[in-house]
């Protein structure tokens, strides 16, 4: 069985300040590819969600395959949402 894509978007913050890293409201990052690229703080509050998606489990409170999360940056508080994405096929 393979695991489900994992997509990540920064979709809100809640401090005065910017986000440490660089990272803006609307940036989407691919789990498999691209999650070096996301920082530290976020991914370690982000994965325990990650790792309950990609196995089928359910985050109370949030739509079916979907997590909403803050990083631990007290000064940002970026909100990210992190998704599962079905992948289409097409057979013609």
């Amino acid at each position: 069985m393979s695991r489900p894509k994992i997509k990540i978007t920064l979709i809100d913050k809640k401090g005065e300040k910017g986000c440490h890293r660089g990272h803006k409201i609307g940036d989407t990052y691919d789990y498999d590819t691209e999650r070096g690229k996301l920082c530290p703080m976020a991914m370690h509050c982000g994965f325990p969600y990650i790792d309950i998606l990609r196995y089928g489990g359910h985050v109370p409170g949030n739509p079916d395959k979907t997590a909403v999360f803050c990083c631990s940056d007290a000064d940002v508080i970026n909100v990210f949402k992190v998704e599962i994405v079905e992948e289409s096929t097409n057979h013609d």
